[in-house]
C-alpha cells in the first residue's frame, strides 16, 4: 500500500514538472500583441476612417530563415469607423489584439473600408479618398523584436500631416508612427 502511494506521488510530481515546463516553453515562443491607435491635433471637426482588419507581418531578414511564421497574421480587430480626432491629447483605443510568435515584427497593415470622410470646422462633410486603402491597406514598417509575453504598440495617426484638401474633398496620405 505504501509503495503504491509513493509511486503515485512520484508520477504526480513528474506530471506536474512536465506540465509547468511545457507551459513555460509555449509562452516563451509567443507574444500577446496589442495595437492601440491615437492621433495628433488638426484644424478639422472630425476625420472618420473605417478600419476593417489589422494584420502583422512576422519575419527575419536572414536568408536562412525559412520558418513558417514568416508572413501575415490576422489580429482580432475591433472593426469599425473611428473618429481620429477623438483620439487626441493622450486618448487612445484598443484596435486589435492577438497572439503571435515571438521574433521580429516587420510590418503592420490596416485594411480600410469605404466609409471614410472628413467634417470641416463649418460642419460640411467631404469624402476622404484613401489610395489603395481597401486593397493593400495602410502599411507601417516596424522592425521590432518581440520578446515579452505582452507587447503594446501605440500607433500615432498624424492627421495634420496625413490629410490634404483637394478639389472635391480630402485625400489621405497616411503618416503613421509607432510609439
Amino acid at each position: 500500500m505504501k509503495k503504491s502511494i509513493y509511486v503515485l506521488g512520484a508520477l504526480l510530481a513528474v506530471f506536474s514538472v512536465t506540465f509547468v515546463a511545457c507551459s513555460k516553453s509555449e509562452s516563451a515562443n509567443s507574444s500577446s500583441l496589442k495595437v492601440r491607435l491615437t492621433d495628433a491635433p488638426i484644424d478639422l471637426d472630425s476625420v472618420f476612417v473605417e478600419i476593417l482588419e489589422v494584420k502583422v507581418k512576422m519575419g527575419n531578414d536572414s536568408i536562412a530563415d525559412t520558418s513558417s511564421v514568416n508572413g501575415w497574421v490576422n489580429l482580432q480587430t475591433n472593426a469599425g469607423i473611428y473618429n481620429l480626432l477623438g483620439l487626441q491629447n493622450g486618448v487612445d483605443t484598443l484596435l486589435a489584439i492577438g497572439t503571435i510568435p515571438t521574433g521580429i515584427l516587420k510590418e503592420i497593415r490596416f485594411i480600410l473600408g469605404t466609409h471614410n470622410r472628413v467634417v470641416d470646422t463649418l460642419g460640411v462633410n467631404y469624402p476622404l479618398t484613401i489610395p489603395s486603402g481597401g486593397e493593400s491597406g495602410l502599411k507601417i514598417k516596424v522592425n521590432k523584436n518581440l520578446n515579452a509575453s505582452i507587447e503594446t504598440l501605440l500607433i500615432d495617426f498624424d492627421t495634420d500631416l496625413s490629410i490634404k484638401k483637394e478639389n472635391n474633398g480630402y485625400k489621405l496620405r497616411p503618416v503613421l508612427k509607432v510609439k
